[in-house]
């Protein structure tokens, strides 16, 4: 019993302290002492770090009870640089507070030490943190958390309160939003004009307010501070209500679009008539001058001799000068009430209409007039042919002379070289008739001709039988074998859905008509020229995506030579695709092909005797003929955006022909000297050579 007696009443000993107020007075106490003090006072534990020294003074006139005189710890800590924060187990860490910002926040009273962040809606966090810096005590920190636009604030909590009401205040908006509906002027135009005085008066001080013009309503938004918006308003409906009573007559300098191709759709709006002109607009020609078949250039239809049809071209309209000549139906914007023109000495449009028409107008040629992309097309055509042929022919002639008894004999055929029948005809003529006679001299000139046309290898020999008698024969042996391998890339840049037309070839003369005086002594001969060569006309249209629909028409064409030996007329082989094709941006697609065989086989013989076995050869004509061709065309666009886009083609273009140009010197011994078309761009361009971004590693040395 007694031993319970003690145990209890040592309890109430402990107990007593901890449950009751105390009055402090402390000068010039130890910290350390201090801290132990209220540990033994409050019941709490703590961790001292190395660093805490020096000595405290504390003055209470009043008993305080455990939780006061926590917090007057506290703030005599704080007072004299110490900061408490909490710890593992319920304890709290005394230490400098000089990285007070680093350790975990104290719940509690004024003088606990806290983080938080505060989410900014109106203000930029980067400004309010320069504006709130000074706020912040020396062990403070505040931080901009520019992502998410908050502050962070590492501070006491009276203070951290202190700079969050401040937030709150500052944190306001303060713009004003307004919206001017527009009936005279464009907003664009008005927009622009703003735009132009904010940036002229930037630095006077003036906020900065968004301008924002809107098409669909013909209005503008505006948004900042209000009494800025409130200016900027009565500057718009004061510039939109003298529009009202402005000039009738705007004129328009285009940046991009051709005013001779806008003009006809702004007078079809307005109802006034598109007149024809007689512009500048040069059509590409096609590959025959006369016998046009359907050049993009051409009206569309077929021509004269049923060529495919192509595609047309936007007509060149324009007016000249002249007034509406009627309204147009379907038209929507001031019908009757607009004249518009174009000004050839410029890429300009004039429009005479009211001010609500010319605004319309106006909007329509903005929408129009801005800047399109190129499209470089590239184009492979091979062309492989083959070409063999064998002839093999004997010739036998026996006729007599002097109007001798002795019977005529002979054999001809039409693929044997030259024509014993020729030869023979003038040899007797210059016998019989004389060589100065003109049947003797047509017929030598015939026989020289079959002459000259013999090719391959030719054998003969004749003579005489008595003196009334003449014999020959001629064995005419051909053999040939020919490969050609024909590989063009022509290549053109162009706008989109615009005509690009490139022609690589000859102007050859073909014949049109002949005819003779009225005395029959005057022949005369019309001529009309013909191209004849690669022909590449093509039309890009870039649509959504980077696909290119393009209308081609591709035409390979070449001299075969004479339709025979007795007439001067051409043979022009042609191969031609006309066709529209949808391309990604960049790939190779193949445009078409052509894979010809032909094989022709010729037995000419005289009957019963070119069936004698092996004797039968003596009297026959063999001919062998067998053509081969492969023809494949392939296309290659690619969109051209930007001048950087330009550049690198350019570049790459450049240094493709400066390669071959150095091969080439290099085949001839002439390596080492500096490039022609590098000296070319240089001295008389006067700029530097385009640069290939990505270079091609240089030729391996040829085997010698």
């Amino acid at each position: 019993m007694i031993r319970k007696a003690l145990a209890a009443l040592l309890l109430c000993t402990m107990t007593v302290p901890l449950a009751a107020q105390q009055t402090v007075n402390l000068r010039d106490a130890d910290v350390r002492a201090y801290i132990q003090d209220v540990a033994r006072a409050t019941g709490r534990s703590f961790i001292i770090d190395p660093r805490v020294q020096g000595k405290v003074s504390v003055i209470s006139e009043r008993p305080l009870g455990r939780e006061a005189y926590f917090e007057l710890f506290l703030s005599t800590l704080r007072a004299n640089g110490l900061v408490v924060s909490p710890a593992a187990g319920g304890a709290f860490r005394i230490a400098p507070a000089d990285g007070a910002a680093t350790s975990p926040g104290l719940r509690g009273g004024a003088d606990s030490f806290v983080t938080q962040v505060v989410p900014l809606g109106s203000i930029d966090a980067a400004s309010a943190v320069e504006s709130l810096r000074p706020l912040v005590s020396r062990e403070g920190q505040l931080t901009a958390n520019r992502a998410g636009n908050s502050v962070i604030i590492a501070d006491y909590a009276d203070n951290v309160r202190r700079v969050r009401e401040m937030l709150r205040q500052l944190d306001r908006s303060r713009t004003g939003t307004e919206v001017i509906a527009l009936k005279n002027a464009g907003a664009r135009e008005i927009a622009a004009a703003l735009r132009d005085l904010a940036n002229a008066s930037r630095g006077e001080g003036t906020s900065t307010v968004g301008i924002v013009p809107i098409d669909s309503s013909n209005s503008i938004a505006l948004r900042g501070d209000p009494s800025t918006v409130s200016d900027l308003a009565r500057t718009i409906r004061d510039l939109d209500t003298r529009a009202a009573g402005g000039s009738d007559v705007r004129v328009v300098f285009l940046s991009h679009a051709d005013a001779e191709k806008l003009v006809p759709v702004l007078q079809q709006l307005v109802g006034q008539q598109p007149s024809a002109t007689t512009g500048s607009s040069l059509p590409p020609s096609s590959m025959a001058s006369s016998n046009q078949q359907g050049s993009f250039g051409a009206s569309g239809q077929s021509g004269a001799q049923g060529g495919p049809a192509s595609i047309p071209r936007t007509p060149a309209t324009t007016a000249g000068g002249g007034g509406a000549t009627g309204p147009v139906p379907g038209a929507t914007i001031g019908a009757g009430r607009a004249v518009i023109a174009r000004f050839e000495g410029a890429n300009a449009i004039v429009i005479a209409a009211p001010a609500e028409v010319q605004r319309q107008l106006g909007e329509v040629i903005r929408q129009l007039d801005i800047r399109r992309e190129q499209v470089l097309i590239e184009a492979i055509i091979v062309e492989i042919s083959d070409v063999a042929a064998q002839r093999l022919g004997v010739q036998y002639l026996l006729t007599g002379t002097g109007g001798s008894n002795i019977p005529f004999a002979a054999t001809n055929y039409t693929n044997a070289a030259p024509n014993l029948l020729a030869v023979s005809g003038a040899v007797v003529a210059e016998r019989e008739l004389g060589s100065d006679n003109p049947t003797t001299q047509a017929l030598r000139d015939t026989a020289l001709s079959s002459l000259l046309g013999a090719n391959g290898g030719t054998f003969g020999f004749g003579g005489n039988l008595g003196s009334n008698a003449l014999f020959g024969v001629i064995i005419n042996a051909v053999k040939t074998d020919t490969a050609s391998n024909v590989l063009s890339t022509p290549s053109a840049m162009t706008l989109n859905n615009e005509v690009a037309h490139i022609l690589v070839g000859q102007d050859i003369p073909i014949t049109t008509g002949e005819a003779l005086s009225n005395n029959f002594d005057n022949a005369f001969r019309t001529i009309q020229r013909q191209n004849v060569g690669i022909l590449l006309d093509a039309r890009p249209q870039i649509n959504a995506g980077g696909t290119i629909t393009l209308q081609i028409r591709q035409e390979v064409s070449s001299v075969a030579g004479p339709v025979s030996n007795t007439s001067n007329e051409l043979i022009i082989n042609k191969r031609e695709i006309t066709t529209t094709v949808a391309v990604d941006d960049g790939e190779i697609i193949a445009l078409g092909g052509l894979i010809d065989e032909n094989e022709r086989r010729t037995l000419e013989k005289v009957p019963f005797l070119g069936d004698i076995p092996f004797l039968g050869n003596f009297f026959r004509s063999r001919s062998n003929n067998r053509t081969k061709t492969n023809l494949m065309v392939f296309i290659r666009p690619t969109i051209v955006k930007t001048a950087a886009d330009a550049a690198r083609l350019a570049g790459e273009r450049y240094d493709y022909m400066t390669r071959a140009e150095a091969e080439a010197r290099a085949a001839r011994g002439l390596g080492g000297l500096e490039s022609s078309l590098d000296a070319m761009v240089r001295d008389y361009m006067r700029a530097a050579p385009p640069i290939d971004p990505n270079p091609l590693p240089p030729p391996l040395p040829r085997k010698p």
